[in-house]
């Protein structure tokens, strides 16, 4: 039996708003909080601050690629929110979001990348930490930007 929908709403202003919230919040976690232990598991503490630098310049690409997958990932955030009927707990569904989709493919992410095994751990809970703070910013915008 197929499944119809009425009517879905999405309120794009929210999703915005809640993506760049979550890129702030990024910024910060990966930056002052774990930024030296980030560039130790990614090994940018043993290139020469020329090699920093350039990397440092050539960082804004990856960063708009980021915003955008920020954005998508807001976005059907929001949209499989539609499905649930209202009295449900959003906090706990952005929780089963990331349990259910995001933390698995960061763990497999991690785990078939070349991370150091020692620091294979210690990335997964700088990346599952960001990435549930962010659902659960996404799911305070969305939830008072109805």
């Amino acid at each position: 039996m197929p499944v119809h929908i009425d009517y879905v709403h999405i309120n794009y202003t929210a999703v915005l708003v809640a993506s760049v919230l979550q890129f702030i919040f990024g910024a910060i976690w990966y930056t002052p909080i774990f930024g030296k232990t980030w560039g130790k598991i990614h090994g940018f503490d043993k290139l020469s601050q020329d090699e920093q630098k350039k990397q440092m310049k050539s960082m804004w690409q990856l960063l708009v690629m980021q915003f955008m997958v920020t954005v998508v990932t807001t976005f059907v955030f929001a949209l499989l929110l539609n499905g649930f009927p209202l009295d449900w707990n959003i906090y706990g569904l952005a929780g089963f979001f990331w349990l259910g989709f995001v933390l698995p493919t960061e763990v497999s992410a991690v785990l078939f990348s070349r991370t150091d095994r020692k620091r294979m751990a210690l990335q997964i809970s700088i990346m599952a930490g960001a990435s549930l703070v962010c659902l659960e910013i996404a799911a305070v915008v969305l939830q008072y930007m109805k």
